[in-house]
């Protein structure tokens, strides 16, 4: 998100990464792989004990037991220094593959290359990575593995079925290859498509399911807004009563006059904002009324134009950005940039600064105030119920939390930074509402 000084174009990218994760993060358990290749190191070492004890083929059991024993002690090492909970990045588990395709390699190569059965195992690790790992690291462990298969396809010791060793033609060492990288690339393409589908579809689910819990979270707080609104309204109203009593009651000219005057004024403002609460959106259709950008924003911002409190609202010039996009009056937008800039009013210092631009593909609000900014430890779970920057007895931090699922009801992406000046001094906090153009104005009825 831009700071609150940039008015100019829009940047192409501001939706590419919403709501995405770090790429390769955390995708495979370290304990997933280490498996893998205990089963792999038993398998080595019971073909390699068989062939030279068992059928008493002569070849070079030695450097073939170090290579095995070298995976056994890589595991060991691993299993010692990380917890069974580690889960390894894209980094991390392509390094892991790599050295089990290099380490069959050496084997192979010791017991006859493509002429070997096994060699077929080549297949294991870039299957395994087509499945957990991103695509640009299966294309890299693909093309260790055919490098591999190529040099084994040319160099290798014999494979010890005879005293003088088993030597093939060379077509058939060929098709050997040629069967390898075209099985590994199908097998690795066909299983890296399941596996994008199935991540694309639990990720579409993972979505779903918090959309879902910030609906059921926002319709609690509805149902307690409204048992709030109907439990205030007595002892509100006493409130009023006894301040009207005091302001008839004082002399002329009382230094308390002033006081009970905004007592009263804050009086009738909650009940207002009971009454606005209490009453059915739909009851009015004016609520619902196409208006100009500006319009919203100014109706949003209107309780707040207090005294001590410089609020602007700059707005692009029509001239260079177009006609402003027309916006639908409803209650989300309003209710939820109104709350955005009470936020910023509790916190500025003697400005709040509100800025309007928009171009062809999207339309962007931004609040800015002149406060001590929001601390680096909270900012990103900033909009989360309860998160918060106030005193304990400031607030329970859910006027960010409504106002950003409300506006991303509408189509918003909500974004939350600080403002920085000269010398990276934090100079106050900025808020960006962004919707993409068509969206919001095909709400316009």
């Amino acid at each position: 998100m831009s700071s609150s000084a940039e008015t100019g174009p829009f940047r192409t990218d501001t939706f590419a990464g919403v709501a995405a994760a770090s790429p390769g993060e955390g995708r495979v358990r370290l304990r997933t792989l280490v498996l893998i290749r205990w089963v792999a190191i038993a398998g080595q070492a019971m073909a390699l004990l068989l062939v030279r004890f068992g059928l008493e083929f002569e070849f070079p059991f030695v450097p073939a037991a170090v290579a095995v024993a070298f995976s056994a002690l890589l595991n060991i090492v691993a299993s010692l220094r990380h917890p069974t909970s580690t889960r390894l990045g894209d980094v991390g588990a392509t390094a892991y593959l790599g050295y089990d395709i290099a380490q069959l390699a050496v084997l192979l190569y010791l017991t006859g290359g493509l002429t070997n059965p096994f060699c077929v195992l080549f297949l294991v690790p870039v299957t395994i990575s087509a499945t957990i790992l991103s695509l640009t690291s299966t294309v890299m462990l693909g093309a260790l593995a055919a490098v591999c298969i190529s040099l084994l396809a040319l160099f290798h010791q014999p494979l010890p079925w005879s005293s003088g060793g088993l030597v093939l033609p060379m077509t058939y060492i060929f098709g050997i290859w040629a069967a390898l990288l075209l099985g590994m690339g199908f097998t690795c393409a066909y299983a890296w498509r399941v596996a994008e589908e199935n991540r694309r579809m639990s990720e579409a689910l993972g979505a779903a399911q918090a959309a879902l819990s910030r609906e059921q979270r926002l319709s609690a707080l509805d149902g307690l807004a409204a048992a709030a609104a109907h439990e205030l309204g007595t002892p509100l109203g006493t409130i009023t009563l006894v301040v009207k009593e005091l302001a008839r009651e004082l002399p002329q000219g009382s230094p308390l006059a002033e006081d009970v005057a905004l007592l009263t004024s804050q009086t009738e403002r909650c009940r207002e904002i009971l009454a606005r609460i209490s009453r059915d959106p739909q009851e009015d259709d004016s609520a619902f009324a196409a208006t100009t950008l500006s319009g919203i924003v100014e109706a949003a911002a209107q309780p707040y134009l207090i005294d001590d409190i410089n609020l602007t609202i700059d707005v692009a010039d029509a001239a260079l950005r177009g006609a402003q996009p027309r916006v639908a009056r409803s209650p989300e937008i309003m209710q939820g940039l109104s709350n955005l800039i009470e936020n910023a009013a509790d916190f500025a210092q003697s400005e709040i600064q509100v800025k309007l631009d928009w171009d062809q593909r999207q339309v962007r609000v931004e609040v800015a105030d002149d406060g001590p900014g929001i601390p680096s430890d909270i900012l990103g779970a900033l909009g989360d119920p309860y998160v918060t920057t106030r005193p304990r007895s400031g607030g329970m931090g859910l006027g960010v939390f409504i106002a950003k699922t409300l506006l991303e009801r509408t189509g918003a992406l909500v974004r939350f930074e600080n403002r920085l000046g000269r010398g990276g001094r934090i100079e106050g906090a900025t808020v960006a509402v962004i919707w993409q153009r068509d969206v919001l104005e095909a709400k316009v009825g």
